[in-house]
């Protein structure tokens, strides 16, 4: 089972505004990972699933600037 209902604790970015261009990322029960999806869709959309490790990774490289945002 891969979809919301394997994770717990959503939290939404503190970078969203106030519209429905949210993002938010959860915990997975029980396992280490994290969840991410687009809160607009809510509980029936996707999620992208990330070990812990490349969350870690993910998380290092933003904080780093190595990525271009927009």
């Amino acid at each position: 089972m891969n979809g919301p209902e394997r994770y717990t604790g959503w939290r939404k970015s503190s970078y969203s505004g106030t519209g429905n261009n949210c993002v938010e990322a959860g915990r997975a029960r029980g396992r280490s990972g994290i969840g991410v999806r687009d809160s607009a869709v809510g509980v029936g959309g996707a999620v992208l699933a990330f070990s812990a490790g490349e969350w870690r990774a993910f998380i290092g490289a933003v904080k780093e600037d190595q990525y271009r945002l927009l």
